[in-house]
């Protein structure tokens, strides 16, 4: 089996050890190049942060905090060493900046389409937008390092598009899963065939029932998980076993609303450092929940992978008009030492909101746990009351849902 790449082969060890061996110094170029980390990084040695462990002690940058960041300095909140590098300029919804430099496969994408089956020669018809947002272009280039011709048709106007498969009759698609859907279904009433053997998707969840209509339809597909942040995170090499992590980034999973990395297997926040010289990104908070999964994937690419896109981190709810926020959950958790886990429960009943906090505690714990003292911390926390419930240790899902509201 071929690569994109002979890093996608090499061994999990030499593969940590060459991270590590490369953060300490890019973390003190961030620091000399950058206003942003200048700040953030005031007050760290940075010649010691060289492994997992020590990296778990930095600050987190969280996606969320971007609109306000870049607010007070525009456009990229002093976080990009050099303007005189930066190609374009875009603008997500929020709204959040993003750059772009010039340079082949700037945003990693070729790995998830060589994994897809797309090869040089490959005619492929991008439906991702080009407008304003990096979408088009993420894609754009990941097709054109394989080797592809890309048609950037973006999304919309599907008469016009199914004008250009009849005409062009491109082997391959990129976009969202659902305008696949669009065109297919538009593609039958008109009793057109559409071109497309593969299909490489992002953007949204790839779901069963998708699935199974592609399928239908001869089409294979995967799937890229990418933000407009960081290019690409993850991909599908095998279908139905997880997304291997991408090439040149240190992913962590970190318990939402705090900074500390949660066991193999469970659900949390997924945390990336990009080691992007234009715009470097530092245990950034991407806002999305996944899972570490316990093997390497059989197509013999031996990065880590994950589970994919299982929801949302930031679950902040307003409760008796006040926003309660996951760090301040885990605030709580952090003051009770015999609390393993939590999850802050809201819920209204008779006109009124209620707060119930499940605390996953050892039966067997010598030191027995003070509800009354848990509720106090609640109130000092949240400046609200809230009822506290004991409950077995394991008894939770395993979800990453740190506030679930029932209302």
């Amino acid at each position: 089996m071929s690569f994109f790449s002979a890093q996608e082969q090499q061994s999990s060890a030499r593969r940590e050890a060459r991270l590590m061996s490369r953060l300490s110094d890019f973390l003190s170029f961030a620091e000399q190049s950058s206003a942003y980390y200048q700040r953030v990084f005031a007050d760290v040695d940075l010649s010691q942060v060289n492994s997992r462990a020590a990296l778990a002690t930095l600050p987190i940058t969280r996606k969320s905090d971007l609109i306000k960041l870049q607010a007070a300095s525009m456009p990229f909140a002093g976080m990009v060493p050099n303007m005189n590098g930066i190609g374009r300029i875009f603008q997500s919804p929020g709204p959040i900046y993003e750059p772009e430099a010039d340079g082949h496969d700037w945003w990693r994408m070729g790995q998830a389409f060589f994994a897809a089956g797309f090869r040089a020669g490959d005619l492929v018809q991008n439906c991702l937008s080009y407008h304003l947002t990096p979408g088009g272009f993420i894609m754009d280039s990941g097709a054109k390092a394989c080797g592809c011709s890309v048609i950037p048709a973006g999304p919309g106007q599907t008469d016009i598009q199914l004008d250009i498969i009849s005409n062009l009759r491109p082997n391959s698609y990129c976009g969202t899963p659902s305008f696949l859907k669009i065109l297919l279904d538009k593609a039958q009433l008109q009793q057109q065939k559409l071109s497309f053997k593969k299909a490489l998707v992002s953007g949204e969840a790839l779901t069963p029932a998708l699935k199974a209509v592609f399928h239908e339809a001869d089409i294979e597909v995967k799937q890229a998980y990418a933000t407009a942040d960081l290019g690409l995170i993850a991909f599908e090499s095998v279908a139905d076993a997880g997304l291997v992590v991408a090439e040149d980034i240190i992913l962590e999973i970190v318990r939402p609303g705090s900074l500390a990395p949660v066991s193999p297997g469970e659900v949390g926040e997924v945390v990336i450092t990009s080691f992007n010289p234009n715009y470097p990104l530092i245990r950034f908070a991407t806002g999305d929940l996944s899972a570490q999964l316990d093997s390497t994937s059989e197509c013999g690419r031996s990065n880590m992978r994950i589970k994919g896109w299982l929801g949302r981190a930031d679950q902040s709810t307003k409760v008796k008009g006040l926003f309660i926020h996951p760090e301040q959950v885990e605030r709580i958790r952090l003051y009770h030492s015999a609390i393993k886990r939590v999850r802050l429960v809201v819920s209204h009943e008779n006109s009124n909101d209620k707060m119930c906090l499940l605390c996953e505690v050892d039966e067997d714990a010598q030191l027995p746990t003070d509800i009354k003292a848990i509720q106090q911390t609640i109130r000092a926390v949240t400046q609200l009351s809230g009822d506290v419930s004991l409950v077995a240790i394991g008894s939770m899902p395993d979800d990453g849902i740190v506030i679930e509201d029932q209302r």
